[in-house]
């Protein structure tokens, strides 16, 4: 009798789950050795017994129920609290198709250096097992996974951020493509060894199998580390699912908009981090008429629909958002979604049984417990909070929730959106002239480093589509397949329209250009016109820019320089950001595909 049907009898395998699943539990229990294996159901009762037991072995503090119901505190080892970048790695068999954005090993040797740190990693410890589906049930464009995991805060996690358990199950048949999830904090206990709240290992691998769709994650227990449905699977594999099936996955909010007249659009739009994308998809329009809903915060799944138009869903559940910044001056949604129900992360303590973070509130608490547990005041000369706190929270509980977020369909895409962080040279918003156009504009998104913050074009950060973290395949390969779901929407007659956003522009003296929050509504306002054909563009060199006049800035206090500087496009450090984005383009050694370099010659032939 194996150590898997040893254990398991403490919870028996749910009637009906697949056999390929069973297997491949068996198999990872023989490997990690676990002391017990549960099966999750996804219920409020074992819900409600993760957050006991994690509360009773002091990996989660109760909070205040009368400020914060049924709302829970994790504080995490402070050396694992965030994404760790440099260990993450694409195992394709090929390391060309990795590209130069990822960090790539040989599959064969990766798997022998994982052998032998999952080897016995999950003894002393329970392995629970989390069946789950990216998406809405039975959509066709949601996607199945299972996590093996010896975290009870990532199990509790995942049943937040995804659907999980025997309703998961219940989806698989015979010919289910599914993904393999393994995952382990990397420390096993020994007979009577005491264990800590959070435990993780020195040690870490996050690993991507682009051919067989597996996930090893080793070592921490730690946001889009250890979920394995978020960046893992949501985006590096799916990224490579979609390419091979014809969609497209992508690091994108999703929301949807109507107009004074009641028509209804959906907007997909892509931003890198501290860009301003949780405050686009959860925005609260300072015109009026508009309204503007939440459909997704962070990743949108993108497919043909049998209509031929480009649908999305957002494959996940939940909300993981950053914390610090967050507040009712920048997003009062986000923190009328976290009034309860809600686990908070290496965030504050207050005296009252409460959470802070830096952004949270104009008043600064004069005494809190730090995010690692100890004494904090004003004086302290340290963030209360970790910059990189979260909140993890379902998002049906959010106030400006869409009806059609679940639409199994998915919602038609209207217009896309790019946007990044630049004090110089990008104007406040830009139409592409078409889909060719726009997927280079998407290939060409890139923040300003501090050099650019002070008012001269500083080295770019490049992040193509936001996604270079992200992507699970050569970048250039990524671009060439948005331009293939171009060639294919076009047949059908329906293409949605593209632009380009920048909120952060500076003018000379270094003051925002554009107040940015709930007046970016008012380029909601023009992008959506446009696609409605109620407002005009002109032809600019780097696309259409609005016309005189049609942008609506009604009752805002910005002048006619400060409103001409937002538009402003010098030919000279244009031809130079043309330079260094054709010194970005030769990293790709030859793979960017032909009609996106082409728009770089047609750029450079109109600024001359």
């Amino acid at each position: 009798m194996s150590i898997a049907e040893i254990t398991r009898t403490q919870s028996p395998v749910p009637d009906g789950a697949p056999e390929s699943v069973v297997a491949w539990v068996d198999e990872i229990a023989a490997l990690t050795l676990p002391d017990d294996v549960v099966w999750c159901d996804g219920s409020r009762a074992e819900w409600d017994a993760l957050a006991r037991e994690m509360v009773a072995s002091g990996t989660l503090i109760r909070l205040n129920a009368e400020h914060r119901p049924y709302s829970f505190l994790a504080r995490s080892d402070p050396n694992d609290v965030a994404r760790v970048e440099d260990r993450t790695f694409i195992c394709s068999v090929d390391p060309v198709d990795a590209g130069p954005t990822n960090n790539w090993m040989d599959p064969i040797e990766m798997r022998a250096t994982l052998q032998p740190l999952f080897s016995g990693s999950m003894r002393g410890r329970t392995m629970y097992v989390v069946p789950f589906s990216m998406g809405p049930l039975g959509s066709p464009l949601s996607r199945l996974g299972v996590e093996v995991t010896d975290s009870p805060y990532v199990a509790a996690s995942m049943g937040i951020m995804t659907r999980i358990g025997t309703e998961v199950l219940s989806q698989f048949t015979p010919t289910t493509q599914w993904v393999r999830a393994v995952h382990s904090v990397g420390a096993p206990l020994s007979p009577g060894q005491d264990d800590v709240p959070w435990p993780c290992n020195e040690t870490k691998y996050i690993t991507h199998f682009p051919e067989s769709r597996e996930i090893w994650s080793f070592g921490s227990g730690y946001g889009g580390n250890a979920l394995l449905g978020k960046k893992s699977f949501a985006l590096r594999i799916a990224s490579v699912m979609a390419r091979d099936e014809g969609w497209l996955a992508e690091h994108m909010l999703i929301i949807k908009v109507t107009n004074p007249r009641g028509r209804v659009f959906h907007v997909a739009a892509a931003f890198p981090s501290a860009c301003g994308k949780t405050n686009l998809a959860m925005l609260k329009p300072t015109i009026p008429g508009w309204k503007v809903e939440t459909i997704g915060d962070d990743i949108a799944w993108l497919g043909r629909g049998e209509d031929g138009r480009l649908r999305a869903i957002n494959p996940e559940a939940g909300f993981f958002g950053v914390a610090p910044g967050t507040g009712y001056s920048t997003n009062a949604t986000a923190m009328d979604t976290i009034w309860g129900n809600t686990i908070f992360t290496n965030v504050a303590l207050r005296d009252d049984g409460d959470v802070w973070w830096e952004g949270m509130s104009d008043t600064v608490p004069a005494q809190l417990t730090d995010w690692e547990g100890n004494p904090w005041t004003p004086a302290s000369g340290r963030p209360a909070a970790h910059p990189n706190s979260r909140f993890t929270v379902a998002a049906r509980q959010c106030p400006s929730i869409s009806d059609d977020w679940e639409d199994p369909r998915g919602v038609v895409i209207d217009a896309i959106i790019f946007g990044g962080r630049r004090a110089t040279n990008v104007p406040l918003v830009v139409e592409a002239r078409d889909w060719e156009h726009g997927v280079y504009l998407g290939a060409t998104i890139s923040s300003e480093r501090t050099a650019a913050a002070e008012g001269t074009l500083g080295e770019l950060r490049r992040d193509p589509f936001a996604m270079a973290p992200f992507c699970g395949y050569n970048m250039a390969d990524h671009w060439a397949h948005w331009l293939s779901v171009g060639a294919e929407l076009r047949k059908t007659g329906s293409v949605p329209r593209i632009f380009q956003v920048n909120w952060f522009r500076k003018g000379a003296d270094g003051r925002f250009l554009w107040p940015g929050f709930g007046e970016n509504s008012r380029v909601i306002e023009w992008i959506l016109e446009r696609v409605d054909g109620q407002v005009a563009a002109e032809e600019s060199p780097i696309g259409l820019l609005p016309h005189a006049g049609e942008l609506n800035v009604d009752g805002l206090d910005i002048s006619d320089d400060d409103l001409s500087e937002l538009f402003a496009i010098d030919r000279e450090t244009w031809l130079a950001e043309a330079d260094a984005t054709s010194e970005f383009f030769e990293s790709f050694d030859g793979r960017v595909p032909a009609a996106v370099t082409k728009q770089l010659d047609i750029l450079r032939s109109k600024l001359a």
